[in-house]
């Protein structure tokens, strides 16, 4: 059976994003992206590259995790205010949102349905793992419905932001267990749990 994993950015302090819920890592943002950050993304899950990042850098790998990426409208808005309509071309890619229309890509889709029960309907399909990118409001409503988390955990604080799980998730202590760690010269560390 399929996995959903959120597979996320997290600072030392808990956050996904500052107050704001910007990009992070982009050119207004703070997050430092290392060379060996984005090389052992690349090695290890180059499919959770955005496109134009991937063609940037000629990373062409398939990929062997995720071949589906659900995200909430807050995420997909930093790549929709950036002029992306599609930052995952070579992944299914499904937008929760509540908000939306339509799709402005027809190759997204657009989902006003349950989130928790979407997920069970595609955990129970054919192909690799689903990868929630986030944000932290979707992912705190998915929290029981998470099989893995996959941090990648910077080294770096910023005391206010979204929280990993979002401001309205629910309080349920889950044990987790650490299945694989990575750690870089510059400081960021991969880890991987799995729910126990």
């Amino acid at each position: 059976m399929r996995k959903l994993v959120y597979y996320v950015a997290s600072t030392l302090d808990g956050f996904v994003a500052g107050p704001d819920g910007a990009d992070p890592s982009g050119p207004e943002g703070f997050w430092p992206i290392p060379e060996d950050y984005v090389r052992h993304m690349i090695e290890t899950y180059p499919e959770t590259l955005p496109g134009p990042a991937r063609q940037a850098m000629g990373v062409t790998a398939e990929g062997t995790h995720f071949d589906t990426v659900v995200e909430g409208r807050a995420s997909y808005g930093v790549g929709l205010a950036a002029g992306v309509t599609d930052a995952f071309p070579h992944l299914r890619h499904l937008v929760f949102s509540t908000t939306l229309a339509e799709s402005p890509d027809p190759a997204v889709e657009v989902l006003r349905s349950d989130p928790a029960t979407t997920v069970r309907e595609l955990k129970q399909q054919e192909g690799k793992d689903i990868w929630l990118i986030g944000g932290g409001k979707l992912a705190g409503s998915l929290y029981t419905e998470i099989d893995r988390l996959i941090v990648k955990l910077g080294p770096l604080t910023i005391g206010s932001g979204i929280p990993l799980f979002g401001r309205d998730a629910a309080f349920d202590p889950r044990v987790w267990t650490l299945t694989d760690h990575v750690a870089l010269e510059s400081g960021a560390l991969f880890l991987t749990y799995d729910r126990r």
